[in-house]
């Protein structure tokens, strides 16, 4: 398994130009193989700012994305007209910098059996694979953060319950694990934002609604993310848990305590990266409920902000996180993407880099 002490979560700032030329490509003004010339530039600048940075684990930043969640929607068959809104309805919360900002659910909704076209993937690892030697992580959606997909009234001619349609999603994302495996991929990280939606009453009353109250829900949302993992000897599994990460924004504030106990001991994950860059996430205790065969990824290192937190800050809070997990199943990473969708956050490219630096700097004198 890979015991990397330094990590990404996944979505990093994308360049102006490769913005303009997603905006051309879809106003018919530029061609495909011209934009992918620009999107392949825009992945090879991100590999080698974060190799650089000296970062173990890197990943192609997710630039061919529109959201860290759209490969899903792009690539396979039997979804009503979507857009970005699509992946960001909610009320969103920001600081006095960017404000609070919310957005109505779009009416998205599954609406036919799916049918995948293409791998959603494969090409995102084959190119990274090909232009660095350091660990490529492949980032994927765990299958239950489309519940809000199934519509009651829309989509029953598709799919009986959402358990059906999930089920189905599950099978698509364990398919592409295996197709990554066969293509070398070392380590495949899976998105859970939803989960700690839940400490919120709101959120907790969306999914009541569609019939899995919260506790069923992440009984069942684990035993999904379980099948896409699978059983590949070779792969290293991670799973990713925010509250909420868009244009600087969050949904939802409030700590681990209640899904500890409920997910940490039984999801396969043999890496739980966990943000934990401000108040909002609770304090470490909850790390008490981590088996001995897991390392957890602290998230201590906030992509919201370009506030730079330094080496002697995120030293202390590993050492506190040391009361619960010892130092060797500890990592250092981001608490999420610099750029969860095309709508980076609310700092700059040197920004980005200064706080992946400080991570290595920082596992280089906790580790050494």
């Amino acid at each position: 398994m890979i015991t990397a002490r330094t990590d990404v979560v996944g979505s990093l700032l994308r360049p102006p130009n490769l913005l303009r030329a997603r905006e051309g490509l879809q106003r018919g003004q530029l061609n495909p193989w011209e934009f992918k010339r620009i999107e392949d530039a825009a992945v090879d600048a991100a590999i080698g700012m974060q190799a650089d940075a000296g970062l173990d684990v890197v990943t192609d930043g997710e630039m061919r994305r529109l959201s860290f969640q759209s490969q899903l929607t792009e690539v396979v068959e039997g979804f009503s007209d979507w857009d970005l809104d699509a992946f960001v309805w909610g009320d969103w919360y920001g600081d006095e910098q960017v404000g609070d900002k919310h957005i109505k659910r779009p009416p998205i909704a599954v609406l036919d059996r799916l049918r995948r076209r293409r791998f959603l993937s494969a090409e995102e690892f084959v190119y990274a694979r090909g232009r660095t030697r350091r660990i490529v992580k492949v980032t994927l959606p765990s299958p239950s953060l489309f519940a809000n997909f199934y519509d009651p009234g829309r989509s029953r001619g598709a799919y009986p319950s959402l358990d059906s349609f999930l089920a189905d999603v599950a099978e698509i994302l364990r398919e592409e694990v295996d197709e990554l495996v066969r293509l070398g991929c070392r380590y495949v990280q899976l998105d859970a934002p939803h989960y700690p939606l839940v400490v919120d009453p709101a959120y907790r009353q969306f999914y009541d609604s569609r019939g899995w109250p919260a506790q069923r829900w992440l009984e069942r949302g684990v035993e999904l993310d379980n099948h896409v993992f699978g059983s590949h000897p070779s792969l290293t599994c991670g799973l990713h848990l925010c509250r909420g990460n868009q244009a600087s924004r969050w949904l939802v504030a409030g700590g681990y305590d209640w899904l500890a106990q409920r997910v940490f001991p039984h999801v396969h994950a043999h890496r739980l990266l966990l943000e934990y860059d401000d108040q909002r996430s609770g304090g470490f205790t909850p790390l008490a409920a981590v088996p001995e065969d897991k390392t957890v990824v602290l998230g201590l290192v906030t992509t919201k902000t370009a506030r730079q937190e330094t080496v002697d800050e995120l030293t202390m809070r590993i050492g506190q996180a040391t009361r619960y997990v010892p130092l060797e199943r500890l990592a250092l990473s981001p608490q999420c993407g610099f750029a969860t969708s095309i709508l980076g956050n609310a700092l700059s490219p040197a920004d980005q880099q200064s706080k992946l630096r400080t991570i290595v700097a920082t596992a280089d004198r906790v580790w050494g």
